[in-house]
């Protein structure tokens, strides 16, 4: 395998007198490595994202990019056990992860700071002074939107969906009591001075997340004159999926010809799986041979509205659907139908754990040293996990690269559950400081 692991790289479009010089003065490597994150670089795609044509102007410099892209050796766990990873070594496959957990530090690490690089250059070209965007209580989104809106100099406002909601209000009005907490990714909310508001699932549904958005913005406008950029769930527009264009080309790059089979991620609104699916069959356009089967495991919904939502969002950036000599164009539904494969894997519900993904999700970190979220990463392994072992043949001999898209914070919020199995795999014993014991 050839595949360029820990180097930085410059994409090929970077490479010519044509590309963006204040880019590669802040990306690349370059003498000059202190930028400012509020800087907005001239945007240029790369050349195989031209049937795309709703074209960003500008980007932000606020990840640590690229991210590394390595393999995991396989090997058997220890005490007897199968390995959780058991099935790919069988088959003899080769895994290499994606590790966008590792794109910035713990206040932007994750996927959702690719599609922040794009959302708010528009906000500051724009003018925007505040940002409402909104997400479940345990939201890596809302955590990163609210770390990059401080880096930026804007004020962020975070709408939380929580069942908690009535009962955080009541504990405040009437005892005078904040009772929202600190744990995860709250925290992180709150320590950079993020503006919570909280909502009921119920609400969520009812209202839907962009009319409370939209409503939030114009009360926030009315009474204090801000001028507010929306941002929707996740990111997940046709101007934040730009972020997952660009990690396309990243790995490609990487790969430096090498030929992949499958990539696997988690996909939650919506955004980073289609800047991956329409990145990876554009890339590939002129190779299709070439081309990895995409697998994109849904943890709140089902495949169906998966499909239409990467079509939206495809049609949101003006996808002009690739045609060939023997055949008509497809409709957009058509060309995400027929490369990506959606999975159900949503178990118990969006944000809720099983006993068994949550013993997965444990003993990945012990044998591999790298944890998995609870609510995106580490469904999305579990699930597809399930899809090797009922289709061997489909995986055998085979490269998958897992694309992990951060989280980990969310999960503090499974201390409780964790904590049985944590004890059993990682026992806590004083130390014979003194020989006490091998004196008796």
């Amino acid at each position: 395998l050839h595949v360029t692991i820990h180097k930085a790289f410059v994409p090929m479009r970077y490479q010519s007198s044509f590309c963006c010089s204040a880019l590669l003065m802040t990306r690349c490597a370059s003498s000059m490595t202190i930028h400012a994150p509020k800087t907005l670089i001239p945007y240029s795609p790369p050349q195989f994202a031209k049937p795309l044509l709703n074209v960003p102007k500008h980007r932000l410099n606020l990840a640590n990019l690229p991210t590394p892209l390595q393999e995991i050796a396989l090997h058997s766990a220890e005490r007897n056990e199968q390995s959780v990873l058991q099935p790919l070594l069988d088959l003899n496959v080769q895994f290499l992860v994606k590790r966008d957990d590792m794109s910035a530090g713990v206040e932007l690490g994750g996927n959702k700071i690719r599609k922040l690089e794009f959302l708010l250059a528009d906000a500051l070209d724009g003018g925007y002074d505040s940002v409402v965007t909104i997400g479940g209580e345990q939201s890596n989104h809302c955590r990163t939107t609210a770390a990059a809106c401080r880096m930026v100099g804007v004020a962020p406002h975070l709408i939380l969906r929580t069942r908690r909601a009535n009962q955080v209000e009541k504990d405040r009005e009437e005892n005078n009591e904040d009772s929202f907490g600190y744990i995860g990714n709250v925290l992180f909310d709150r320590m950079v001075g993020a503006k919570i508001y909280t909502c009921t699932p119920g609400e969520y549904g009812r209202i839907g997340s962009k009319a409370l958005v939209e409503s939030l913005c114009k009360d926030l406008t009315t009474e204090s004159g801000s001028k507010v950029y929306p941002i929707p769930v996740g990111g997940s527009n046709g101007l934040g999926t730009w972020g997952y264009i660009e990690a396309v080309d990243e790995i490609k790059s990487q790969l430096n010809g090498e030929a992949v089979d499958h990539v696997v991620f988690a996909c939650g609104s919506g955004g980073t799986a289609t800047g991956i699916t329409i990145g990876l069959a554009l890339a590939y356009r002129d190779e299709r041979e070439n081309m990895p089967n995409i697998h994109a495991v849904g943890v709140c919904d089902d495949p169906d509205y998966f499909y239409q939502e990467i079509a939206d969002i495809a049609r949101e950036m003006r996808l002009e659907v690739p045609s060939n000599a023997s055949a008509s164009p497809k409709s957009v539904e058509d060309f995400v139908k027929d490369r990506v494969t959606l999975y159900q894997g949503k178990g118990l519900g969006y944000a809720s754990s099983t006993e068994e993904e949550l013993e997965f999700i444990s003993r990945f970190a012990s044998e591999t040293g790298i944890v998995l979220d609870p609510v995106y990463s580490g469904k999305a392994l579990y699930r597809f996990m399930r899809e090797v072992q009922e289709n061997q043949e489909k995986y055998r001999n085979s490269r998958i690269v897992f694309w992990h898209t951060g989280g980990s914070l969310g999960a503090y919020e499974k201390i409780s559950a964790l904590a049985p199995k944590l004890n059993v795999m990682s026992p806590v014993k004083r130390l014979d400081v003194y020989g006490k014991k091998s004196s008796n």
